[in-house]
């Protein structure tokens, strides 16, 4: 090993340890990578001029990144639901329709969690709204604090592998990098890129896998275990709103039609990530301004009504100015809707501005784009440092000379995303070691969605594993005093052995990941 690639190791020890130290991501990642850079170039192994290249790759992969426009629209949609109360009143509705069988109101945690995910994917959000909500009524009613608390967190980040998914839209950029530069090594300089809709629809049925294994563990529990999850008495359950079918219309019709909305025309190819997350952040705005009831709720159901029809003609007819009868006649139907849905959301947003919610929410969704985005900034910086001492090829000798060939590579890297999710943050671990492993990977012929789900899945086991799970401190933040950090730990590990075992199918069955990308957008990785 030579002296820049002992740099390069350097390094990458050099931001792990300042990390757990405390330090902040961005800044770590930019200074450990510019101090080890001038190292670097003291010593005489490490072209400084490569530095001239940062500006354009900050413009290139973050300022000009249309796809990236997508992280603060989702952010704003998943905060805006959780300011409409959707989450409360899923969680009323489906306690009242499962918590008459024993493990029912287990079993309406996870069925809330999976809504939540595909209609916010804001782990925080989650887990705070039901450790408010779920966990005193399952404490209430005779639930073991162990499996109550350890549910509570596991639903709450299924919004990590559920898309739409924050962490599924900052992988794919890492993972579509990383295969144009794996192909260009091969020499196809021309190869189609890693879409987000393709990560999205290759990890909706292993999200569906892993809800149905929380599932599976709370009826096998209710079976074996029957004191640690009591049936609801008849008596104990009440109904509102009337019927109990009209309660779970009503709490189920928003978040569905929203998740068809959003969800559904990036997986049938009607709109791109950033155009669904736009009309989500939109249809969040109207659910929420629906809350007040009044006067208004007349133009904002209309201005909702007029989403999908606007999609519908966009795929209908060509809008574009110039192209004859066909672009003027969806004008005529076109112009309308239009007016009504900006009537409808002028009348929201006046609302919410009025109520304060407005503010709160465009202000936490500033901070955690910025965030995201300085945080990427450093790990432009740290990846440009590290190939330039050499890390690239230290890692691909590494993996490569590993016993198992391919299998084997792929099983130390997830083995070693899964030791740093105990310290780290899912957003550190993939903006350092993803772009590290996952070229070196794709080279040995992997798939890169496959890849991009295994990395996303097991990524999701940072927020639940001690001591620095974020799920972990997010209940602890709102969970009742009896209900203490060590059983919180110990409740949830049951779950993170069922997403190990979800990584172990996902695994021995790639299809999980691939079969529906290929069946949608013909996609052959």
């Amino acid at each position: 090993m030579g002296l820049a690639e002992i740099f390069a190791v350097g390094l990458f020890a050099l931001a792990i340890t300042s990390l757990m130290a405390g330090f902040p991501v961005a800044f770590t990642l930019s200074g450990a990578a510019l101090f080890m850079a001038g190292l670097g170039w003291i010593s005489g192994v490490f072209d400084i001029s490569l530095l001239g290249a940062i500006p354009s790759r900050i413009f290139g992969n973050a300022m000009w990144n249309e796809t990236l426009i997508a992280v603060p629209l989702f952010i704003f949609m998943g905060l805006m639901l959780e300011k409409s109360k959707v989450a409360e009143e899923l969680l009323d509705a489906m306690g009242m329709l499962f918590g008459h069988l024993r493990g029912g109101l287990g079993i309406s945690v996870f069925v809330v969690g999976a809504l939540l995910a595909a209609s916010t994917g804001i782990v925080g959000a989650a887990v705070v709204t039901m450790g408010l909500m779920s966990l005193p009524t399952m404490l209430k009613r005779g639930y073991d604090p162990r499996l109550a608390a350890g549910a509570v967190c596991a639903a709450g980040t299924l919004g990590q592998i559920i898309p739409p998914s924050i962490v599924l839209i900052i992988l794919g950029e890492q993972i579509s990098n990383a295969y144009i530069g794996a192909q260009s090594l091969r020499g196809n300089w021309s190869p189609e890129p890693v879409s987000v809709g393709d990560l999205f629809a290759g990890a909706l049925l292993p999200g569906l896998l892993l809800v149905g294994l929380y599932m599976l563990y709370q009826v096998f529990m209710a079976i074996f275990k029957p004191g640690s999850s009591p049936a609801i008495e008849c008596d104990d359950v009440a109904f509102a709103h009337g019927s109990l079918a009209g309660t779970v219309i009503r709490s189920l019709l928003p978040p569905v039609i929203l998740i068809i909305a959003v969800l559904g025309s990036i997986l049938m190819g009607i709109a791109t990530p950033t155009e669904a997350a736009s009309v989500g952040a939109v249809g969040a705005i109207l659910l929420a301004a629906l809350r007040g009831g009044g006067r208004m709720a007349f133009w904002i159901y209309g201005a909702g009504a007029s989403i999908p029809l606007l999609l519908l003609l966009a795929n209908i007819f060509d809008l574009r100015s110039g192209l004859g009868d066909g672009a003027r006649t969806g004008l005529i139907f076109v112009l309308p809707l239009t007016v009504l849905l900006i009537a409808g959301l002028g009348l929201g947003l006046w609302r919410l501005f009025q109520s304060g919610i407005l503010r709160q929410v465009c202000q936490s969704t500033m901070e955690m784009t910025a965030m995201v985005f300085v945080i990427l900034i450093g790990a432009t910086i740290f990846s440009l440092v590290f190939r330039g001492l050499g890390g690239e090829g230290l890692v691909y000798r590494l993996l490569s000379d590993l016993p198992g060939g391919r299998f084997g590579a792929l099983l130390a890297v997830m083995a070693v995303i899964f030791v740093l999710g105990f310290f780290l943050d899912f957003v550190e671990i993939t903006f350092i070691v993803v772009p590290v492993v996952a070229p070196v990977l794709l080279l040995m012929d992997v798939s890169p969605i496959w890849l991009g789900i295994m990395i996303a899945l097991n990524l999701q086991t940072s927020f639940l594993t001690p001591p620095f799970g974020f799920a972990l401190f997010y209940l602890r933040g709102v969970a009742p005093p009896e209900v203490t950090t060590g059983i919180i730990y110990r409740g949830v590990i049951p779950f993170v052995c069922l997403q190990l075992a979800a990584l172990g199918l996902l695994a021995a069955f790639p299809a999980l990941a691939t079969w529906l990308p290929q069946y949608l957008t013909g996609a052959n990785y």
